[in-house]
């Protein structure tokens, strides 16, 4: 049974609105709605001082969704607006992130140092990393899942979550079909393949269905696909962030705790200029940079085995000197790496002791280091970040 805006309508005027008074539909509250795969989206405009307060609106508004007769799922956000005049509110200058030299279970952490967490805010995940890039089409998902099994190659438990909305490619470079399992409450129980647990907004709808949403729709998507999925325990989450810097890329970079960033470009000048721009982003949200990877450095001919900059070399590594990062590796364009991308079958996971996969595994390890240095305890395996 299909599902109409209609329906969903109709519904939600049976939600009262603030303060009791008339029903969130008619009061203007409801944004367009959006369906896809029976499951339904959209968003509520409240008053920005009243956000918090009206969280249990937003419930309601879920709720009342989720019994429609057809509906498998039902995706709600609130979207703070300000009176005509009013000024935005202040938002408060983060504070750099610290390292917490703490143990196993919160204890205290070297003298001057604050106390420790055990966990960083996601619980069971010991560390976050973010794979990004200042543009799109420049090798950062099929980057992020190889780093991601070298990682894991290295003996950590590791997670990959696919924080590209509008364009998820988790599902396909790691050859993963089906459906979340909804677990008790609002859980989901990730999908998995290769040893590694993995989330995408590519499980929720087909492969062609266009993501038309704005801003806050998106924020809240990805809060539940970071905070309601069972990870278990995981010492690494590689998220792989949507390309660009924009509203979404910032919010995501300011709300999850990361524990520091990968950068991928390509060598070309062009392509620099929109690397800086998320160093910079991650920068202004005190993430510490991990480092720079220069993917489709180099092109070797498998027919004659002459070696071709075709994009030019070693940009991304002068860059690294210029701005005081840690320089993690050169990745050749190479058709095995396309090939076993596109096939869902990844070349660190399927042929770990080839040429390309070795790359991969150089770079995990060079990530691995730049974490425990940035941990300052050589005694833990991985680092944990503290914001207060």
């Amino acid at each position: 049974m299909s599902v109409s805006k209609e329906d969903v309508l109709a519904k939600l005027k049976s939600v009262k609105g603030p303060d009791l008074e008339g029903n969130i539909v008619d009061l203007g509250l409801v944004s367009e709605i959006f369906i896809a795969d029976a499951k339904v989206y959209f968003s509520l405009t409240v008053p920005a001082a009243r956000a918090q307060e009206l969280e249990p609106l937003r419930e309601a508004a879920e709720r009342a969704a989720k019994t429609i007769s057809g509906v498998k799922g039902a995706m709600v956000a609130l979207t703070a607006s300000r009176e005509p005049g009013a000024a935005p509110a202040a938002s408060p200058r983060p504070e750099p992130p610290r390292a917490a030299h703490a143990h196993a279970h919160g204890a205290q952490g070297q003298p001057g140092q604050p106390q420790g967490r055990a966990k960083a805010d996601v619980p069971g995940i010991s560390t976050i990393i973010a794979v990004a890039s200042g543009k799109g089409g420049v090798g950062k998902s099929t980057t992020a899942v190889n780093l991601a099994l070298g990682l894991q190659a290295s003996g950590l438990k590791v997670g990959v979550l696919d924080a590209d909305i509008y364009g998820p490619s988790m599902p396909r470079l790691l050859g993963i079909s089906g459906r979340p399992e909804q677990l008790e409450g609002r859980m989901l129980k990730p999908m998995e393949n290769y040893g590694l647990k993995v989330m995408s907004m590519g499980f929720m709808v087909e492969e062609d269905t266009p993501m038309i949403w704005r801003g806050p729709m998106v924020m809240s998507a990805l809060n539940q696909m970071l905070r309601e999925v069972a990870w278990g325990e995981l010492d690494v989450l590689v998220v792989d962030m949507p390309p660009g810097t924009g509203d979404a890329q910032l919010t995501m970079a300011q709300n999850v705790p990361l524990a520091g960033a990968v950068i991928v470009s390509t060598p070309q000048d062009l392509a620099l200029i929109d690397a800086r721009k998320g160093i910079n982003m991650f920068n202004k949200v005190n993430v510490p940079v991990l480092g720079i990877v220069e993917n489709m450095s180099y092109f070797v001919c498998p027919d004659c085995g002459g070696r071709h900059d075709i994009f030019g070399h070693g940009g991304a590594r002068d860059e690294a000197t210029r701005i005081g990062v840690p320089f993690l590796g050169e990745v050749p364009l190479a058709m095995p790496i396309r090939e076993t991308s596109d096939a869902g079958r990844p070349v660190v996971a399927t042929a770990a002791d080839g040429p390309h996969a070795k790359v991969y595994l150089e770079i995990a390890a060079r990530v691995r280091a730049r974490l425990e240095e940035l941990s300052g305890d050589g005694a833990r395996v991985m680092p944990e970040i503290v914001f207060e």
